[in-house]
């Protein structure tokens, strides 16, 4: 991914933040009196706002630096969700068991980091590009192991050889998303003393 720094937004930093998964969705009422319905992207798109929260002076500098040094929008970084950065439940240990990320061929030695959401008989599978390093473990046919190598700047992670033709291939992470602030400005304003209130600071999820 050009463009990014492999640096994670302080957790100190991010406390208070708000928001989410956002989807597109066209909605066209009919002459019948119904609804067409078409959705515009394929995937959701994440957005937090991490203003608004009184903070320490030295918090707000550090802020402002991380701010700076990536160049406002132009750099990426990474950002844990609060809700949303394991493979599994947030109160759940994370197991080599959570994800099914493939089945083996015989061929394959590469398979990138997936994450499913489900409810009821509707699903949809989102990749995961940025695992949090010391996190990944890995299972085949339901047996842990470490003959792998993960890439942890893209998710892909590659067994030392391939698995069999038909084997269960699944995957235990934390992870974060990647994201760029979403304004080339933040603002704070003085709270009292020694204390800085952000005025708006939103991260936007990087597309692709």
């Amino acid at each position: 991914m050009s463009g990014f720094h492999e640096v994670r937004l302080p957790l100190a930093l991010a406390i208070g933040a708000s928001g989410g998964p956002e989807r597109v969705t066209d909605v066209v009422r009919l002459a019948s009196g119904a609804e067409s319905r078409n959705a515009r992207w394929a995937s959701s798109r994440r957005r937090w706002e991490v203003g608004g929260a009184t903070i320490r002076t030295d918090l707000a500098h550090e802020l402002v630096a991380f701010f700076e040094a990536r160049r406002g929008r132009l750099y990426g970084f990474r950002f844990r969700d609060p809700v949303d950065w394991k493979s599994c439940a947030p109160r759940q240990v994370i197991s080599a068991l959570d994800q099914v990320i493939g089945l083996g061929d015989g061929a394959t030695r590469s398979f990138q980091l997936i994450k499913r959401y489900a409810s009821g008989e509707a699903w949809i599978e989102r990749l995961i590009a940025k695992p949090v390093e010391g996190t990944v473990v890995l299972a085949v046919n339901g047996f842990a192991t470490t003959a792998f190598e993960v890439d942890v700047m893209s998710g892909l992670v590659t067994f030392d050889i391939a698995p069999g033709d038909g084997a269960v291939l699944t995957a235990g992470f934390a992870f974060d998303v990647p994201v760029r602030f979403d304004a080339d400005q933040i603002s704070v304003a003085l709270a009292g003393h020694e204390a800085v209130r952000v005025l708006r600071a939103a991260l936007v999820e990087i597309a692709g």
